[in-house]
Formats: structure tokens, sequence, C-alpha cells
């Protein structure tokens, strides 16, 4: 663990049933899809631990025994908070990973953002080192997803201004649902709720809104597992950053 002396938590969201991977024909629940040898869900387990975690948390839904089995096998050398419950939206499974991510820094993600490694290490270690934003989000100029969340960038403070949710001009980067937060940012988590966000991308147009400092790395790729086809074209990357 390089980031000594350094608080970070880390927290999972792997909660989504993988409808559309499902109905392609993938029979591994969408946690478990190995992509580079590894399951999505052992595969971040392992970069988590690469970068420094002091805990990580998980949240996966009811029907998902096979995902159930798998990490009560993993032994880790962290603590792992494990929520089994079915939720409405990424949002909610947020909310329920709460309890487990207060007092520090933390870094949250879904399940499937398949990223360059070492960019991720770079991002890790730019926020815990950040003393001055509330918020560090992922975001990639890569644009392959059905309904992608626009980010609005000032450059080059990569500072965000706001969000959209159809393309603009001049639009460059969307979010790469990979989210490092401070303690402040995750208190304003319950005043959302109650004043109806029920969206990831609501909540980070709401952390903009109460005037958090939220600034924008960029990734240089990031590919989402939502269909079959999304494996093979994340299975070519991954063999790409290890060349």
């Amino acid at each position: 663990m390089f980031l000594d002396g350094i608080d970070m938590k880390f927290g999972l969201i792997a909660a989504g049933l993988g409808s559309r991977l499902v109905s392609e024909g993938v029979a591994a629940p969408k946690p478990l899809v190995k992509v580079g040898g590894e399951p999505l869900l052992g595969r971040l387990f392992r970069i988590f631990l690469d970068n420094g975690a002091e805990s990580i948390s998980v949240i996966t839904n009811e029907e998902m025994t096979e995902v159930h089995q798998f990490i009560q096998a993993q032994q880790l050398p962290v603590p792992l908070n494990v929520v089994i419950k079915s939720t409405p939206s990424s949002f909610h499974s947020f909310y329920e990973l709460k309890p487990f991510l207060e007092g520090s820094k933390f870094c949250l993600t879904t399940v499937d953002p398949i990223f360059r490694e070492q960019e991720f290490a770079d991002y890790i270690q730019a926020f815990a080192t950040d003393e001055q934003d509330d918020a560090l989000m992922g975001v990639t100029s890569y644009i392959d997803d059905e309904k992608p969340l626009y980010v609005k960038v000032e450059e080059p403070s990569m500072r965000i201004t706001g969000y959209a949710n159809q393309a603009y001009e001049g639009c460059k980067y969307v979010s790469g649902g990979i989210y490092c937060l401070n303690a402040r940012a995750l208190d304003l988590l319950p005043a959302a709720m109650q004043q109806g966000v029920s969206r990831m991308r609501g909540f980070q147009q709401y952390l903009v809104d109460a005037g958090m400092g939220v600034r924008a790395f960029n990734f240089s790729k990031v590919i989402d597992i939502d269909h079959a086809e999304d494996i093979q074209k994340a299975e070519s990357f991954i063999k790409d950053t290890r060349r």
C-alpha cells in the first residue's frame, strides 16, 4: 500500500441485475463477469488494496447468491463490509453504504468500469493529497455509452460547473462512474435524498449547486460492461495496457 499515513476508504456498488447482459446470453452475474482473467468484483478488490484501502464496503442485491458466495470466500487484509439489499438505483445503493464511508476520504465506484490501473493510482494519489477539493470525479473523453452523463468542465483548472444528459456543442467529457469524495460531500447525502435526488447523476449536480469544490480527473478511457460486446472491448483494452 503506497498511501502510507493517509486514510482512504473504498465503496463498491454491485447491486444491479445486469439484465442487458443476461438478455444477451451472458451466464455469469455482472459482478462475476471475467475480464482479463479476473471477475469484475475481484479485480476491483485487488486494485483497491493496491491503492491503500483501509476498508472496502460493497453492496449487492438480494438475488445474486453466487455473488454473495464469492464475497464470503474473500480473505482480505482489511475490513470488508457487506450490505445485501436490492435498491432502485446506484444512488440508493450509495446511501446504504454511507455508514461505512464516514470519517475520511473515500472512493466509490460501480462494479464495471475498466480503466488503466496506473491512471487509477494517479487519481487516488491526487485526491488523497488534495486539501482543497471536496470531490474529484473520474471523467473520460472516450464516449461509448448509451446514455452518458456529460460533464461541464472549465479548463485548465478542471473545475466541474455542471452536468448534462444531452450532448452539447463543445462537450468533451463524460462521467466514468468513479467518484472520490470527502466527509463534507458525504454529509450532503441525506439532504439530497430528502429533496428528491434519486440518481447518482443528480447527486453530482447537487454537489455543484451546493457550492462544493468539485473537480474532474481525466481518464484516457473508461469502458463500462453493459453489453456482451463490451466484454471483448474490455479484454482488448486490458491486453493493450499490459504491453
